[in-house]
């Protein structure tokens, strides 16, 4: 698939760049992303021109992944990144501190969501690893379901099998489960970002 450019009032989301991997590298030194994520530690501007070459690019063109930047609208900064991953349809994200707090995050989810039933997605899934409380807050406004607590799709980043939150959104907006929320996963967290597809760089 040729990429996709999405757009909200608050923010715009195109292909990153190798132009982004400055961007991408000072966002990959938070310690959050770090800890609820699997992206090499240190991260370095080698990495990030790794991920733009050998996995952006790739995933359009095989239709296996689709990896947006997640631009405040006006704006040719890259804050975060947002990707979507068609064998499982599951969605995964992270955000730059920068970016918190200001519903960058709600909208992006809103817009690969809206994108990925336009393709004829039944459903999206996501996950995170347990405890990361602000991406099940993402979740959570995005529409998904809590469906269970179980094996992370994606392992720490020793190999180590990881538990994970985990919820489904279905394109007719059905609930995909009754299951409530974990009671910890309500608690303030200050992070926005995903174990899943764009968080394990």
């Amino acid at each position: 698939m040729l990429p996709v450019a999405l757009s909200s009032a608050r923010v715009h989301l195109d292909v990153p760049s190798r132009a982004d991997t400055a961007a991408i590298t000072a966002a990959c030194q938070d310690p959050d992303i770090v800890r609820w994520t699997t992206i090499p530690t240190p991260y370095t501007e080698r990495d990030a021109a790794t991920f733009v070459d050998a996995l952006v690019g790739p995933g359009w063109a095989s239709d296996r992944e689709y990896t947006w930047a997640i631009r405040r609208a006006g704006s040719t900064w890259l804050e975060g990144i947002i990707g979507y991953r068609t064998a499982r349809r599951d969605l995964g994200f992270w955000l730059a501190p920068s970016a918190r707090g200001a519903g960058v995050m709600h909208d992006a989810v809103g817009l690969v969501l809206d994108w990925a039933f336009s393709q004829g997605a039944p459903d999206v899934y996501w996950e995170c690893y347990v405890g990361n409380r602000a991406s099940a807050a993402v979740a959570r406004a995005a529409g998904f379901s809590y469906t269970g607590t179980g094996p992370a799709l994606i392992p720490g980043r020793d190999g180590a099998p990881t538990a994970a939150w985990q919820g489904l959104r279905r394109a007719d907006g059905t609930p995909a489960s009754d299951l409530p929320w974990p009671a910890d996963s309500f608690a303030d967290g200050g992070q926005l970002d995903d174990a899943s597809p764009s968080g394990r760089r």
